[in-house]
């Protein structure tokens, strides 16, 4: 592949995984007003969206989107639920081990979604499609009978 198509999908992944990742953030907030925790909503959407604009598959691609799925989930959690003793970023982060085990749970899965999904596919998402190479087919080969 190219280096200028790496470079055009690797942007085009980064701009749907920043879209994926504010539709997740919000998604997560309207979840919870109607009472629903949906902490994995951010970096599973983040992924979906990174995987949907990459054009192709990249490992590589995926694991920067999975850490920045479970940051993404650190950040949304610390909006909704602060410490009440200091209600810091930096005191959350450094905070972190205090959460509810399926908080953390929920942002690790966040993480791993935002993985999966992030890597793209072959050929790429529907959005980006290209369309298959066909291989020039052989005609079929006729047994004599005997």
């Amino acid at each position: 592949m190219p280096g200028n198509v790496k470079q055009v999908n690797w942007l085009l992944g980064l701009v749907g995984a920043l879209t994926g990742a504010a539709i997740g953030y919000w998604g997560f907030f309207e979840l919870a007003r109607q009472g629903f925790y949906g902490l994995i909503l951010p970096g599973a959407l983040m992924g979906l969206g990174c995987g949907a604009l990459s054009g192709g598959k990249s490992n590589a691609l995926g694991i920067v989107c999975g850490v920045l799925a479970a940051l993404v989930g650190i950040f949304t959690e610390w909006r909704f639920a602060p410490f009440i003793v200091d209600e810091s970023f930096g005191y959350f982060v450094t905070h972190l081990h205090e959460l509810k085990s399926m908080t953390l749970i929920l942002i690790a899965a966040g993480g791993l979604f935002g993985y999966w999904f992030g890597r793209g596919r072959a050929g790429g998402a529907w959005l980006r499609r290209s369309k298959p190479v066909v291989e020039a087919q052989r005609p079929p080969r006729f047994v004599d009978e005997k």
